[in-house]
């Protein structure tokens, strides 16, 4: 038996001291883990039909244009796009092919993208996409991940496209019928502390 009662307590009291002692004796190392939150990037890219998108058969796809944008951008989930002059991409060429149109946007998450590309007025317009753009024998979509706040440029999109066409469907770069998850990503800072 301890002085202060049975030996068990007697142990918890001589444990909880020593705890003690070393604290005030030694320089504690803290870490301080913030999680890298990762959001979804997509370029889909298509060739149209018309020589320019000034020609009278895009006017349909045209005149869609601002209402499919202001749905986009008002979704759940939607983060960015990229905008030319004109509001939209239309005068943006990212190839040298200058019928290729390009669509790029961050999201929030894939649910949130799927929703508005597949179960929105955007599901409508495409229906006719082929009165549009021509049929690719390649990906024309390709999606991956990018840290929050960062903004993919026009380089990085279509090396991703090019990574997904070349190698299949990976970490770096996939599709909506191989989604990869988001990668779990931690950074630390460290400060001393005494305690």
């Amino acid at each position: 038996m301890c002085r202060d009662g049975p030996l068990i307590r007697c142990r918890f009291r001589l444990k909880d001291n020593f705890v003690q002692a070393v604290r005030q004796r030694l320089t504690f190392r803290h870490y301080s883990l913030h999680l890298l939150v990762m959001q979804l990037a997509q370029l889909n890219i298509s060739r149209m039909n018309a020589p320019s998108i000034n020609h009278p058969l895009m006017a349909d796809f045209v005149a869609q244009l601002d209402a499919v944008n202001a749905l986009a951008e008002a979704s759940d989930g939607f983060v960015w796009r990229l905008t030319g002059e004109g509001g939209n991409a239309t005068d943006i060429q990212a190839f040298d092919d200058e019928r290729i149109l390009v669509n790029m946007s961050v999201w929030e998450s894939v649910g949130q993208l799927q929703a508005f590309v597949f179960n929105s007025m955007h599901t409508l317009v495409m229906k006719d996409r082929r009165k549009w753009f021509e049929k690719s024998t390649d990906l024309t979509t390709v999606l991956w991940w990018v840290p929050e706040g960062h903004r993919p440029t026009l380089t990085e999109a279509r090396e991703k496209l090019e990574q997904l066409n070349r190698q299949g469907p990976g970490p770096g770069a996939f599709s909506f019928r191989s989604i990869q998850p988001a990668p779990a990503h931690a950074t630390g800072s460290e400060g001393r502390t005494e305690e």
